[in-house]
């Protein structure tokens, strides 16, 4: 007959519940995974049938060859266009932020922008410069262009977008001071209405000292007008 101790055998029932709870939780990914993978196609499909709707709705005739495809192309499109809706700064900012005693003023300008416009469903495009002040925090450069990401592949108007990204910056490091500016061209102000060619939209947002200090805005706004 085999005896084991009280510490034994609780330790092997402890072990069986373990592996048991560990199974259960894999199963659980695995149906949240594959439920994920269903309502995405779910979603793209009934993306798809819109654009088909629209095209129609135009005199469009959705079953033409060159067509075929547009409604699915259309909404895969769409979909990339708006995924910063299922991103977040905290997921792209987890392991980016190191302590550095540097207090002086850093600058990443001439990021791209690609984004649309809420109104109309049409994009706006330019460059955005990023200033900030750090307090003994700073952030790898790469993820000031991210943060540019998230929130421009969302639906926008660019006030919103410059208060956004200057926000998520303050909120996500503490500086001293934030200097968002945009500079963008429209294509609702190019391409429809007024028809501008050549008209570009300013937006800027200041926290902290950029705000609060004349001398450190001039030099920041300097900096950025330099080639």
């Amino acid at each position: 007959m085999e005896y084991r101790t009280a510490s034994e055998t609780n330790g092997k029932h402890v072990a069986e519940y373990q592996n048991g709870f560990n199974a259960d939780l894999h199963v659980q990914e695995e149906e949240g995974g594959r439920a994920g993978e269903t309502e995405t196609r779910s979603k793209l499909s009934r993306i798809q049938r819109a654009y088909s709707t629209v095209l129609t709705e135009l005199g469009e005739d959705v079953d033409r060859e060159g067509l075929l495809r547009t409604p699915l192309r259309a909404a895969k499109a769409m979909q990339f266009l708006t995924k910063g809706y299922h991103e977040t700064t905290q997921e792209i900012l987890n392991d980016a932020i190191f302590d550095e005693n540097h207090d002086e003023m850093v600058i990443v300008k001439d990021i791209d922008l690609f984004s649309l416009c809420e109104h109309h469903l049409v994009p706006f495009f330019g460059k955005v410069h990023i200033a900030y002040l750090p307090n003994k925090k700073v952030v790898g450069l790469s993820k000031l262009a991210r943060i540019v990401e998230i929130y421009s592949r969302r639906l926008q108007v660019q006030e919103r977008l410059s208060k956004q990204i200057a926000t998520a910056i303050s909120e996500a490091l503490e500086p001293a001071g934030v200097a968002v500016v945009i500079e963008a061209t429209h294509m609702c102000m190019v391409m429809r209405g007024v028809q501008k060619m050549n008209s570009k939209t300013v937006t800027s947002v200041m926290l902290g000292t950029f705000q609060e200090d004349p001398k450190t805005r001039e030099e920041f706004l300097s900096l950025i007008r330099k080639n």
